[in-house]
């Protein structure tokens, strides 16, 4: 199985030259520190900085840089800093190529849950209804199942719904999976892990077409 470096590395495949991406809290904010050195990318936090950089090493840390998830951040040659107002102006108007979220919980037609479980206590949405909402392009990342190894990818989200028909693209510590014709359809499996490990782990209807590759690193 893939651990939570190794799925934001995958995922960091997924970012193109000249992307303009907003990372999510958890797993998402790991993409940054694998990003190819040969390309430029801009990454955007909605607490308002374009042009995040990788995570500092320990002792260079500034308190006064942060993205949205309160973690401290380094910020590249040229990047900028804006209110709350220009970063989601930027978001709904849809200037951001890529959005990369954690997830709760995601159904087989794209619907999304991320930011509240019933009966406990959040300090709200947050971002992700606007970037749900805005984005063009949202791939996810988390776990295939949760601690009591029950699955995460369902027929429909048992949570409340953050977007609904909105995610493309889903990297687990199992498997790349995308969302087309409202299913799961399987396009790499983690070292190790068998078409049958995956079609176990997850609830959703499974489309495996032929032979499916390992996830190349």
């Amino acid at each position: 199985m893939l651990t939570k470096e190794q799925i934001a590395q995958r995922i960091a495949k997924e970012v193109k030259n000249g992307y303009y991406v907003n990372l999510g809290i958890g797993i998402p904010t790991l993409v940054a520190n694998f990003v190819r050195d040969d390309i430029e990318v801009e990454f955007q936090s909605e607490n308002g900085i374009l042009g995040m950089g990788p995570f500092p090493v320990d002792g260079e840390e500034d308190p006064d840089l942060i993205n949205a998830g309160k973690q401290t951040i380094t910020a590249l040659p040229g990047a900028s800093f804006f209110d709350s107002a220009t970063s989601f102006g930027m978001i709904r108007g849809q200037h951001v190529d890529l959005t990369i979220l954690g997830a709760m919980e995601v159904a087989q037609n794209g619907d999304i849950a991320n930011w509240k479980i019933p009966g406990k206590m959040v300090k709200g949405m947050g971002g992700a209804m606007d970037l749900v909402a805005s984005a063009e392009n949202i791939i996810v990342a988390m776990m295939h199942t949760n601690r009591a190894g029950e699955s995460k990818l369902l027929k429909q989200c048992s949570l409340p719904l953050t977007g609904v028909n909105c995610v493309k693209k889903i990297v687990t510590n199992l498997a790349v999976l995308e969302i087309k014709e409202g299913a799961f359809v399987l396009l790499e499996r983690a070292p190790g892990v068998s078409v049958d490990d995956i079609r176990n782990a997850t609830q959703g209807d499974l489309i495996v077409n032929g032979s499916i590759p390992e996830i190349e690193l």
